[in-house]
């Protein structure tokens, strides 16, 4: 999907209730109805057959003529029922599941988890062409003071009894900053665990200071991923990532990853261009020639370059794309995507999925302490929800939480993969946030081959 991978909350599958695999439920003497958030798909290799998809649940079946026309006439059988309701192809009533979605986020649970983005610093010591923070980017890092108002934050609003925090510690490069993640985990994790809860933290790095020894440190602390960014084969990603000295950075990445990836879950990412796509599977040749094989990642997923807010960008680069639909980036990922999975790398399958602006237990800590609710608005002040002193403040209308909550998007089949897409995409094409960044076009032309890619090329033993 175009959406950074950081910017993207999973969200729990929506039911209002689910049955254990072989308890009937009292309503299926009555007709139930097909959910109106499936696709349904012919499928070629098999005449007779199509192919139902579960925006809801990110669950496939594959039904003969007979059982759909069955199933659209609520003529199935109690058994078939159970299964196709348990799998979300099925509702009781499908005016009660369109006002369940309604509320789908204000019944979210706030209990078992909180999840914040701290951004250690605006410090980089890479030089990159296309810098998501631009002209942000300088000798600004979070002080001791800020990460103990952040602490404090954490133990006054969301240490409830058996509550878990996961933190991303954010840059810049937060690796230049490392001093401040011991300094933060050794702090938090006591404190979470003496309530039963359960500490971790991921890193967004450039991997050029992830050692293998570096990742040994931190895994104690609660290390449990690192996302780290290679753009392709070593010329494409030395000339969009030298180091600041201007050498190339790609095989000091490559080094480390091989030496890490046997002690933290390392998630390997890339950004591509228009131009460059169709050279990354020679990255992905490459790290499985240097023993880096599907087992030892977490997962592989490449993303398009994105623009910047002009005020921000850096002057040289004007290439990044502002929408999911334009048709070489639709053909992009499918053909990236085709090309991780034939090599029998575990990529994100496609779920329900929200901006995490939309989540409750979601905040961005900047390296000042002001609070934000999505990276890509880091550093714009209009965009701040309140800061590690005041708090988070009301920012329902600053942020237009309900801006998905009209007759298209609940109506449409892919409102939970969805849920009025990007803020920020919006913002970038629009100058506003102030209405939906429509994915339909692109999942249209991408969602049924992604199935399908699922469903041939996904080895039996990808992790979940």
């Amino acid at each position: 999907m175009l959406l950074r991978s950081d910017n993207v909350l999973q969200v729990k599958p929506y039911s209002s209730f689910q049955p254990k695999r072989g308890e009937l439920l009292p309503f299926f003497h009555s007709i139930m109805r097909l959910s109106r958030y499936i696709k349904i798909y012919s499928y070629a290799e098999k005449p007779g057959y199509s192919l139902l998809y579960s925006t809801k649940r990110a669950s496939v079946i594959l039904l003969n003529e007979a059982t759909l026309k069955a199933a659209r006439e609520g003529t199935l059988s109690p058994a078939n029922q159970e299964t196709l309701h348990r799998l979300g192809f099925l509702v009781p009533d499908d005016h009660d599941e369109r006002r369940e979605m309604l509320i789908l986020f204000d019944r979210a649970d706030k209990g078992r988890a909180f999840n914040a983005v701290l951004v250690l610093n605006l410090d980089c010591n890479l030089d990159c062409t296309y810098c998501f923070e631009g002209g942000l980017k300088g000798k600004r890092y979070m002080t001791r003071e800020t990460a103990d108002l952040f602490i404090d934050f954490v133990e006054k609003n969301h240490l409830a009894e058996s509550k878990s925090v996961d933190l991303d510690f954010y840059g810049g490069e937060p690796l230049l900053s490392v001093d401040l993640i011991r300094y933060v985990s050794g702090r938090l994790k006591p404190l979470v665990e003496k309530r039963g809860g359960e500490y971790t933290f991921n890193l967004v790095t450039n991997g050029t200071l992830l050692t293998g020894e570096q990742a040994g440190e931190l895994v104690p602390l609660g290390l449990c991923k690192a996302k780290v960014t290679i753009d392709g084969p070593r010329e494409i990603h030395d000339a969009f990532r030298p180091f600041v000295s201007g050498a190339g950075s790609f095989d000091a990445i490559v080094r480390n990853v091989k030496a890490a990836c046997d002690v933290v879950g390392i998630q390997f990412t890339g950004n591509y261009t228009r131009e460059n796509y169709r050279e990354f599977p020679r990255l992905l040749d490459h790290i499985l020639a240097e023993g880096i094989t599907p087992d030892k990642l977490a997962l592989v997923m490449f993303a398009p370059v994105t623009g910047t807010m002009a005020e921000y960008g850096l002057p040289e680069y004007r290439e990044g794309c502002d929408s999911s639909a334009e048709p070489w980036l639709i053909e992009a990922s499918l053909f990236l995507r085709q090309e991780i999975l034939k090599r029998g790398f575990h990529t994100p399958k496609i779920r329900p999925s929200s901006c995490m602006v939309e989540a409750p237990d979601n905040i961005i800590v900047g390296f000042d302490g002001t609070i934000y609710k999505c990276p890509a608005f880091i550093g714009r002040k209009e965009f701040a929800v309140g800061d590690l002193r005041t708090g988070v403040q009301d920012y329902r209308d600053s942020h237009k939480l309900d801006l998905w909550k009209n007759d298209a998007c609940l109506d449409c089949a892919y409102l939970p993969i969805c849920f009025g897409g990007c803020r920020f995409l919006k913002l970038l094409r629009d100058g506003r946030i102030d209405g939906v960044d429509c994915r339909k076009d692109y999942l249209d032309a991408a969602l049924e081959t992604y199935i399908l890619q699922d469903l041939k090329l996904r080895t039996t033993a990808e992790k979940p």
